[in-house]
């Protein structure tokens, strides 16, 4: 059950795309909290998805948004400010590289599909805490979550290329943190352990890195969604009002394993 009390405050959840995703679990869980939230599309094949589930939220806001497009951040936050006044949290649920590239060796990723995953999968970080800083700064500061994982900081089969823009991200993280914390904004990662999602489900190999997973994390387990939700959720609240800057690990506790 949730004893956090958001009412009051105001979020965007970026990253939407069907109802298994880590970013539709999280805006459940604010929204449950008392949180108004914004919540954006891609483009028009993931619309529907994306208003079916922002119709069971009280009183959301639904915009388009293509990360890499600045006129759309623009946008974004020009309509949240009219309509919110003020926002208190971003959720950065967003990472793409082209299948061709995750499929080869990161050696042989092509140039374009290296620009690709770095500006959408990390690029759209600092794009988004741009626009997000006036709007936070009218609260009185706020919090930036965005959503990485363990193939940052180790090879992880399969990953390849976006290994490599999760790492961009992981360090931008902190480069923002450092920029914005003037203005009482932190910004940290969830290191997610790997879920059934519909982005994950494009890496080559997935279902047995999630066999693996499961069968040598210390918890004997894969991590549930509200568990990732629930760590969000305390990244945007008062409770973590002393953390910036980190990646904080949801995985089960995976990432302290050697062999």
């Amino acid at each position: 059950m949730v004893t956090i009390d958001l009412s009051g405050h105001t979020g965007l959840v970026v990253g939407v795309a069907d109802k298994h995703s880590i970013a539709w679990g999280i805006a459940q869980i604010l929204s449950e909290a008392g949180m108004r939230l914004a919540l954006t599309y891609q483009n028009e094949r993931l619309e529907r998805n994306v208003r079916e589930l922002a119709s069971t939220l009280p009183d959301p806001l639904v915009l388009p948004l293509d990360v890499t497009d600045d006129r759309q951040i623009d946008a974004v936050f020009e309509a949240i400010g009219n309509q919110f006044g003020r926002l208190d949290c971003l959720i950065h649920a967003v990472a793409f590289a082209p299948r061709e590239d995750l499929m080869k060796d990161y050696v042989e990723t092509s140039r374009d599909g290296y620009r690709i995953a770095l500006d959408v999968s990390a690029y759209s970080l600092a794009a988004l805490a741009r626009g997000a800083r006036p709007l936070m700064k009218e609260s009185g500061g706020g919090s930036i979550v965005t959503l990485t994982y363990y193939g940052s900081e180790k090879v992880v089969a399969g990953y390849n290329v976006m290994g490599v823009a999760k790492a961009a991200l992981e360090a931008s993280v902190r480069y923002l943190a450092n920029d914005l914390g003037p203005d009482n904004i932190r910004v940290n990662a969830i290191s997610a352990g790997p879920m059934k999602t519909l982005a994950a489900r494009g890496i080559p190999g997935f279902m047995n890195m999630l066999k693996y997973h499961e069968e040598k994390a210390p918890l004997r387990r894969r991590v549930d969604m509200r568990e990732l939700a629930g760590t969000a959720l305390f990244l945007c609240s008062p409770l973590g009002s002393g953390i910036t800057g980190e990646v904080i690990h949801v995985d089960c506790g995976y990432n302290i394993l050697g062999l």
